[in-house]
């Protein structure tokens, strides 16, 4: 089976897109640097042609508010009339836990609408939504971080490894569309400075988190324990991978 991986080339991506090669199918890493632009269209109908399945784990260049909607609209909607011309079968779209929740942010609000997109679209779907991934850890540290201090709240989070979120795209893609949502998370739930917390022990940082409830996510989002981890209103997969033992690694 013939399947595109748009952002074929980045973390996820070219995961995935290993992941469906060994499992025998023909699976066409597709991203600007590549030759194949969603926003502009440049070979996007010659990389979609005879694929059944379309998997896009694209990101945003940028997360300014205007930008980042203005990626995910122009990119989902060239992509899934690209794919009507193609007739492909099955669109499969990375997004992220919680996204409802965390509407205060530009880049969550540009998520949403990327899945509204894709919902009302006339192709079969499914949108797998991941919760945080641990190689972000480092991230949220530095957004966080004034001089040798880092503010963070203590909202719940269940962190994945990006292995696991790449095995888990993989499955969805070769079932049959959900035409839903499906959330995909690590094993732990942790609280965010904790997570924090364990991080810096294990790389010797010697910055101080400090627990501040008030404090914002990404410096945009204030979240709760319910913000960032499933809620049980839809089928979540838990995977394997402990923070701890990755942080070991």
């Amino acid at each position: 089976m013939k399947i595109v991986v748009i952002g074929g080339s980045g973390l996820i991506g070219k995961k995935v897109v290993n992941n469906l090669r060994e499992r025998g199918h023909e699976a066409v890493a597709a991203s600007p640097s590549l030759g194949v632009n969603t926003i502009t269209g440049e070979g996007l109908a010659e990389a979609l042609s005879g694929a059944q399945v379309v998997v896009d784990v694209s990101n945003a260049p940028s997360w300014e508010d205007q930008a980042v909607l203005e990626f995910f609209e122009t990119s989902t909607r060239n992509l899934l009339a690209a794919e009507a011309a193609a007739g492909v079968s099955h669109h499969v779209a990375l997004s992220v836990v919680g996204t409802e929740r965390l509407l205060q942010s530009g880049y969550f609000r540009a998520k949403k609408a990327q899945e509204e997109l894709i919902e009302n679209s006339k192709i079969p779907y499914t949108i797998v939504r991941a919760t945080q991934f641990f190689e972000f850890v480092g991230g949220i540290a530095d957004v966080a971080t004034n001089g040798e201090t880092v503010r963070l709240p203590s909202a719940l989070m269940q962190p994945i490894v990006s292995d696991d979120v790449a095995s888990a795209v993989t499955d969805f893609t070769l079932r049959a569309p959900a035409d839903g949502i499906v959330d995909v998370a690590g094993p732990d739930q942790i609280p965010m400075d904790e997570f924090i917390r364990q991080h810096f022990n294990a790389t010797q940082d010697k910055r101080q988190v400090i627990t501040d409830d008030n404090a914002p996510y990404y410096g945009s989002v204030q979240v709760n324990d319910q913000s960032l981890v499933p809620n049980g209103d839809r089928p979540v997969t838990i995977t394997t991978t402990h923070f701890r033992d990755w942080l070991n690694r």
